[in-house]
């Protein structure tokens, strides 16, 4: 059997207030198969984003082993690390985190200026990452020229320009209407059934977590079942 793309394996994440400590992630193990779709939901400081986190790189564990596409992340150095997550993963937020004074094709083309690709190269990938988000027409527009919708879109394609193994979105619809919501899930299912994209997203919405192929429950920094019963140190 193939090695997941994520493998979570007996984690603990502990961080601490001077001598207080907050246990925010507690034994927890769980798989995810390349081209997955999961949503993880939970209430507030539940350890969502944390876990998130942790399977990004952002953070790191203070006992047990995440693994992504076979590297243990935590071995890495931090300049193998900006590396690896810059080849690896794909990042989507809540707020979009474009830069109003850059287009959006030149908000797109950002993660590329750390890659060794020429000008024309560049260029080419811009265009087909807002082509596939639907915004080829957009693509000389600054983000106040843009809906909320269209923002995310064009997040979206800065995330996947790259052609990463994994995208990971906290909350990619918390900020938009219903009918805007709407279409940026239906656009990340796409990007996960026609182009493979692993996706791992942490959302507080029944109806966007309807979108993944399986919904995970955190509580109190454990992995629940549907009956609310802990499963913590089991593999998920």
């Amino acid at each position: 059997m193939a090695e997941p793309l994520i493998s979570i394996d007996h984690v603990t994440k502990i961080y601490r207030r001077g001598v207080e400590e907050v246990v925010v992630l507690q034994d927890l193990s769980i798989d995810v198969p390349q081209g997955e779709y999961l949503a993880l939901m939970g209430p507030s400081g539940s350890g969502k984003t944390t876990l998130l986190n942790l399977i990004a790189g952002i953070d790191s564990p203070s006992r047990g082993r995440v693994a992504v596409a076979g590297t243990d992340i935590a071995k890495l150095s931090q300049s193998d690390l900006a590396r690896w997550r810059a080849n690896t993963v794909g990042f989507i937020f809540q707020l979009y985190n474009l830069i109003p004074v850059l287009t959006a094709f030149e908000n797109v083309e950002l993660p590329l200026l750390l890659t060794r690709l020429s000008k024309k190269e560049r260029r080419e990938h811009v265009r087909a990452a807002l082509s596939i988000v639907g915004l080829s027409d957009r693509m000389d527009h600054y983000p106040r020229q843009l809906s909320g919708g269209q923002e995310q879109r064009v997040a979206i394609a800065r995330a996947v320009v790259t052609d990463p193994k994994l995208l990971v979105a906290d909350e990619p619809t918390g900020d938009l209407d219903a009918k805007s919501g709407e279409e940026v899930l239906t656009l990340m299912s796409r990007l996960n059934k026609e182009f493979g994209k692993t996706i791992v997203m942490v959302t507080h919405d029944l109806k966007a977590a309807s979108h993944a192929h399986r919904l995970v429950h955190l509580e109190k920094g454990v992995l629940v079942d549907s009956a609310g019963r802990a499963v913590a140190g089991e593999r998920t």
